[in-house]
């Protein structure tokens, strides 16, 4: 696997990192608003309110160094804050500022460079 340079886009700043995330978690939460208002007032609706953002969680998840199982959080919980952590990172890929999962660090770089000291980089190509 060919090492490619660092993405030329440099990472994002705050502020469209937090739009980019907000648009994700909105882009989850309303369709599943939506279908449960579409279903009614039924123990089903409540089911359909949990099982599109579970489903895009376990899609999004390793991505941003999670496992798929977290995604069983909606049925607790905690999910909506999980599925935001996910956004955040997703909203800065391919860069990451939090440190890797162990099944993750190989196929991870560290980047010294001034411009993105600090910065994990994972290169296109990897799984």
């Amino acid at each position: 696997m060919a090492d490619d340079p660092p993405s030329s886009r440099p990472p994002l700043g705050p502020v469209p990192r937090t739009l980019i995330a907000a648009l994700l978690v909105l882009g989850v939460t309303v369709p599943a608003l939506i279908i449960r208002e579409l279903v009614g007032d039924d123990p089903l609706a409540d089911i359909g309110w949990i099982a599109v953002p579970a489903a895009a969680t376990a899609w999004l998840a390793p991505r941003a160094s999670y496992r798929r199982r977290d995604a069983l959080l909606w049925l607790v919980g905690p999910g909506l804050y999980i599925f935001a952590v996910i956004a955040w990172r997703l909203a800065f890929l391919p860069y990451r500022d939090w440190n890797p999962r162990p099944e993750e660090a190989s196929h991870l770089r560290w980047l010294r460079d001034p411009q993105h000291a600090g910065l994990w980089y994972l290169p296109g190509n990897a799984p």
